[in-house]
């Protein structure tokens, strides 16, 4: 069959029905990302983007990323927009001036398209083995963990698990809540499906809160005096225009910032990508048996699929989309071409239809601040009972590659600490990639071990040093 010759199905060890299943299975794997996409970035503090134009944007655009590699890379290795740049990108980029950037969601957008463009270069000149040898690995394990417990503690303050307190900064809240409840179940549910290896244990693990959500409302929701859930309403589309090419009014918007600003959201977003792809090509790679002599077939193409899904998603409204580890699903359950990724990149399309249920999986309850335990100049706190126990899941997710950084030599212990806990402590993910940096150049500097140090980490520890005496 021309399919089975064109993805080499045979000759890599599989079947087109395996191919199938795997596609499907990485599908149900990161489909939560549907969901959780357009909340975060619902939250941007200097505007909200439109929560079902994201959602359009995401299965689109990933759905045109899965394509390129399945046919260009022929891999079995899904794209969709990234978890932890998603945060960068509505938290820190479009964070409130003091605690952020300050920058607009188009003008985001078009930082974002700027640090895809640079990858899609670096893509095309195959410039992966520079990159990956410039940045030690201690500080990349480090900011994966950062990120990852950042998205924990956003997850646990949507749940109202984590409230806070004068005294203390944060504390416990009220457990008794029943939206604290109901998050906590939600935790439970897909800590028990992924503890049993249940492919899709998140997304099913959503759709019974959701579930449990929606009966306890119709039960006792008189008592409690407010909604758990959203409402499904079949009647409209997304307002696709609400986002798609509102980059390109953000370009001229953007430049108006300080220059030490935009090259730092640019420089970041531009790192978060490489790292992320680089990393979860190899890994994925390893795991499915592909790679040649330490090589990756193909990684070129690999790249520039992640690069060109970027692109296409900050123009039609979404953030960096990159390879994703949940592809692991797939390939545990057999495949190994691109066969599988078009399976993937068909179900994001049927996925749009899914879009009456947004407003229901990422419902936001209005809690008041005293149910919760918390001392907040607000009277009222916004919690995401579906969405955060997702969150929390995500957090221990990435937190086993702490175990890869060099604990025992203080030279790279420290800034892999400080890159973690600046993160959590700022709310930033830029302040703790700049600590880890200017740290890391310091300590090899005065250790004298100054050749283990790349010069890519001297270089932005100085501009990063030289951002908070002049830039900030």
């Amino acid at each position: 069959m021309a399919v089975t010759s064109y993805f080499k199905i045979s000759e890599r060890g599989s079947t087109i029905t395996r191919e199938v299943v795997g596609g499907i299975s990485t599908f149900m794997a990161l489909s939560y990302i549907l969901f959780v996409q357009p909340t975060v970035l619902s939250q941007c503090p200097t505007g909200p983007m439109d929560k079902g134009a994201v959602m359009f944007a995401t299965c689109v655009c990933s759905a045109l990323a899965c394509v390129i590699m399945g046919l260009w890379a022929n891999l079995p290795i899904a794209l969709a927009p990234a978890m932890g740049h998603n945060f960068f990108f509505a938290f820190t980029v479009c964070g409130l001036a003091g605690k952020g950037f300050g920058l607009t969601w188009p003008e985001a957008l078009a930082a974002n398209f700027v640090a895809g463009f640079l990858f899609l270069a670096i893509s095309a000149f195959g410039l992966r083995n520079a990159i990956m040898n410039a940045i030690p690995d201690s500080l990349k394990f480090a900011i994966a963990v950062g990120i990852g417990l950042l998205i924990a503690l956003v997850g646990l303050e949507w749940a109202g698990i984590v409230v806070d307190s004068p005294a203390t900064y944060v504390k416990l809240g009220t457990l008794k809540n029943p939206v604290t409840l109901l998050s906590l179940f939600g935790v439970a549910v897909i800590g028990i499906l992924m503890a049993l290896h249940f492919r899709g244990a998140i997304l099913v693990g959503m759709l019974t809160t959701a579930a449990a959500g929606y009966i306890a409302t119709r039960l006792w929701g008189s008592n409690w005096g407010y909604e758990l859930t959203g409402t499904v309403s079949f009647g409209n589309f997304p307002q696709v225009s609400a986002t798609a090419g509102k980059v390109f009014g953000g370009f001229p918007l953007l430049f108006s910032h300080k220059l030490a600003q935009v090259f730092l959201v640019i420089f970041t977003f531009l790192l978060l990508d490489v790292f992320d792809t680089i990393g979860t090509l190899v890994g994925l790679g390893e795991r499915s048996g592909l790679m040649k002599n330490g090589q990756l077939p193909k990684a070129r193409q690999a790249m520039m699929a992640d690069a060109i899904g970027t692109l296409s998603g900050t123009v039609m409204g979404t953030s960096t989309i990159t390879s994703y580890i949940e592809s692991s699903a797939g390939i545990a359950a057999g495949a190994r071409t691109g066969l599988a990724t078009l399976v993937t990149a068909a179900l994001f399309i049927i996925a749009i239809f899914a879009y009456p249920f947004l407003n229901c999986i990422g419902a936001v309850v209005p809690v008041p601040a005293a149910q919760l335990g918390a001392f907040s100049g607000a009277d009222t706190i916004f919690c995401y009972p579906v969405i955060a126990p997702v969150l929390i899941i995500i957090g221990c997710y990435m937190l086993p590659v702490v175990g890869k950084i060099k604990w025992e030599d203080f030279s790279e212990a420290l800034p892999a600490f400080l890159t973690i806990v600046i993160m959590q402590f700022s709310m930033s993910i830029t302040d703790g990639i700049a600590w880890g940096f200017i740290s890391y150049a310091i300590l090899k500097i005065f250790s004298g071990k100054p050749k283990q140090c790349p010069p890519i980490v001297f270089i932005c520890a100085i501009l990063f040093t030289l951002y908070y005496t002049f830039g900030r």
